[in-house]
C-alpha cells in the first residue's frame, strides 16, 4: 500500500521508461529544443532566457507516444494472443498514439471518444484498425466500465497511469541532457500526466528549486480547481483545446502535481488561439492544446521570470490547415 507522500513514479522508473522508449521500433524521437527564443516575442520579459521543447515534432504529432510505448511495453499474453482487447477513451492525441502503436503490434482495440471529437481524428484512429465509438463526455467512464465488466476488455487509461507518467518523464531527462538547467518549466495540462512526469523527472534529478507550472484553459480547469479543493475534482468542461479538457483530474496525477508543481495557471481560449497564430507566423505548427503553456508565457502569466531560464513545452501539432484557418479567423 502506498501513501500520498510516496512518489507515483521514481527517477529509476523514468530512466527505465526512457530506455524502453528509445530502443522501441516505433520510431520515438528525442525532440529538439529551440534555445534563446526570447527576442522572437517582444511582448514578453526580455531578460528571461526562453527555450521551447518541440514535442509537436514527435511521432504521431504529440508527446503521447512516449507514454503509450512504455504503457504497452509489457502487454498481457492474452492481449498479444488476441484473446482480449484493449480499450481506452480519448479526445484525440492519446487515441492516435494508442491506435498507431496497436497497428504496429498487429493488434486491434477500441477507443471511446466524446461526441465533440473532430471527424478527421476519428477517421485517423479508424485507419489504424482501431474501432471507435462515441458517447457524451459524461458517459465515457461508465461505457469503459461496461466493456471491461461485460466484454472482458482491458482498460488503458489515457492520463492517470504510472507507466504513462514515467514515459512522459523522459522529456525531463532530455531537457537536462541538452545542457539546460531550467529555473522554470511551463507545461500544458489536461489530465495532468505530462506535467506530472516532467515535474517528477526534474525534481528527482536534483533541480529542487526549479518551478514547474501547469497551464489549463479557463473553461477546462480541473487541476486548478483540484488544487483549490485539495482533492481531484470532476466538472463540466468546454474549451477550444479539446485535448486539455478531460472531465476530471486524475488521482495519480493530482498526487504528483500537488507534490512537485508550483501552481496551475489559466489561459483563455482567445489567448490560446492568438498564441497558435503567433507560433505559426514563426513556422511552428501547434494545435490549440499544444500551445497553452506558451500562451501563459506570451501573456506574462508566469511569475518571476526576469533573468530566469524558462522552458515551454509545445506539446502537439495535430491540427489541419482548415481547422487552423477557422481558429485564426
Amino acid at each position: 500500500m502506498t501513501s500520498d507522500d510516496d512518489d507515483v513514479v521514481t527517477l529509476a522508473d523514468i530512466k527505465k521508461a526512457r530506455e524502453i522508449i528509445m530502443t522501441s521500433p516505433l520510431n520515438v524521437h528525442k525532440t529538439p529544443i529551440l534555445k534563446d527564443m526570447t527576442s522572437y516575442f517582444p511582448e514578453i520579459e526580455q531578460s528571461m532566457n526562453l527555450n521551447m521543447k518541440l514535442e509537436s515534432m514527435q511521432t504521431t504529432g504529440s508527446f503521447k507516444i512516449r507514454g503509450v510505448v512504455n504503457q504497452m511495453a509489457n502487454l498481457p499474453q492474452e492481449v498479444k494472443s488476441g484473446k482480449r482487447k484493449l480499450i481506452t477513451m480519448s479526445a484525440g492525441n492519446y487515441g492516435k498514439a494508442f491506435a498507431y502503436t496497436l497497428n504496429k503490434l498487429n493488434l486491434s482495440g477500441l477507443c471511446l471518444m466524446p461526441l465533440t471529437a473532430p471527424s478527421n481524428r476519428i477517421a485517423l484512429i479508424k485507419s489504424f484498425g482501431v474501432s471507435v465509438e462515441q458517447c457524451p463526455t459524461s458517459e465515457l467512464t461508465s461505457e469503459v466500465n461496461r466493456y471491461v465488466e461485460k466484454e472482458n476488455y482491458i482498460f488503458y487509461h489515457s492520463f492517470d497511469d504510472a507507466r504513462l507518467i514515467a514515459g512522459y518523464g523522459s522529456i525531463a531527462l532530455e531537457i537536462l541532457e541538452d545542457d539546460i538547467r531550467p529555473d522554470v518549466i511551463v507545461v500544458c495540462c489536461g489530465g495532468g500526466g505530462l506535467v506530472s512526469g516532467i515535474a517528477a523527472g526534474i525534481k528527482q534529478s536534483g533541480l529542487v528549486d526549479c518551478r514547474i507550472y501547469a497551464v489549463e484553459p479557463e473553461g477546462s480547469r480541473t487541476m486548478y480547481e483540484s488544487f483549490r479543493k485539495g482533492e481531484p475534482v470532476t466538472m463540466a468542461v468546454n474549451s477550444v483545446a479539446s485535448g486539455l479538457s478531460p472531465p476530471y483530474a486524475g488521482k495519480l496525477t493530482y498526487r504528483c502535481c500537488r507534490k512537485y508543481v508550483e501552481d496551475v495557471i489559466l489561459v483563455s481560449d482567445r489567448e490560446i488561439l492568438n498564441c497558435m497564430s503567433r507560433l505559426f507566423e514563426l513556422g511552428i505548427v501547434a494545435e490549440p492544446s499544444g500551445c497553452a503553456a506558451m500562451a501563459a508565457i506570451l501573456y506574462n502569466k508566469i511569475p518571476d521570470v526576469a533573468g530566469k531560464k524558462v522552458v515551454a513545452i509545445i506539446t502537439g501539432s495535430n491540427v489541419s490547415i482548415s481547422e487552423m484557418t477557422s481558429y485564426i479567423q
